[in-house]
This record gives structure tokens, sequence and C-alpha cells, in this order.
């Protein structure tokens, strides 16, 4: 069965985006090929390194890319998850069969100490019940 590809979205790549490609490659790798991406990257902010270690959830091959790093590829799955990611991805080059948009508040401009966490939680929940949806359209009726 070939691995379904998922590409994560926000504007710079350092915090979201990459706890999405993180986690679903720790929660259901065998199934699906996670990447990254931000509509202005940046670099893996080491709170969001932090809090992704924390959970035992494997950071080595983090990196922040650009969108263009991406144009002309198809995903299975593209999961945008911010408002200024999301007008970005209307002039990308390239194409997926479903998009998702999960509005999750920037931990960069949150003044809490748990900001990361709260944030990783966050997609952590979404994207379980995501798979669970997934799981369930895969069973052959």
């Amino acid at each position: 069965m070939q691995k379904q590809r998922v590409l994560f979205l926000c504007n710079a790549n350092s915090a979201r985006s990459l706890m999405g490609e993180a986690l679903l490659r720790h929660l259901a790798g065998e199934r699906f090929e996670a990447f990254s991406a931000g509509s202005e990257p940046d670099r893996p902010h080491e709170q969001t390194l932090a809090a992704l270690q924390k959970q035992e959830v494997a950071t080595e091959q983090l990196a922040s890319k650009s969108l263009d790093e991406f144009e002309g590829e198809h995903f299975d799955a593209v999961i945008v998850l911010c408002d200024k990611a999301q007008q970005a991805c209307r002039d990308w080059q390239g194409s997926s069969t479903e998009y998702l948009y999960w509005n999750i508040r920037d931990p960069r401009l949150i003044e809490r100490a748990d900001a990361y966490e709260q944030a990783l939680q966050e997609i952590r929940q979404r994207l379980q019940l995501w798979l669970q949806l997934k799981e369930r359209d895969d069973i052959p009726q």
C-alpha cells in the first residue's frame, strides 16, 4: 500500500506546521509521508523542538522550508494551520485531494509558558481525530 502524502502549512514553518509533520510521522508514519512548509519560512523555533522532544517525538528531520519547494507536487491532504498560510495556499502551484483548515493560534505570539505545549496538544487532538476518520474511510463497506 502506497503511503499518503500530507503537507502541513503555516506562515513561518517554525512551530505549528513542524509540529504537524513530526506528530504525523510519530503517530502514523507507516501510513503517511509527512512534509511541512511556510509561506514565509524562518527556522525551527527552539521551544517547538523542546515541546516535541518532551513528548518523545523525533525532531531530527525537521527543517523550515518554503512552500515554493513543493511547487507542482500533489498531496493527498494539505493541512493549513493559520489564516496567513491559507491565503498563500490559493496561489500555490501544487494540488491536493483534500484541504483542511485548522486555525491553531501561533504559540510565538502567546505569552504563556505552556503556549507551545498547548499548540502541540491541539494539533495532536485534531490529528488523532483525522486519523480515526481516515481509518474508517479505508475499511471496505
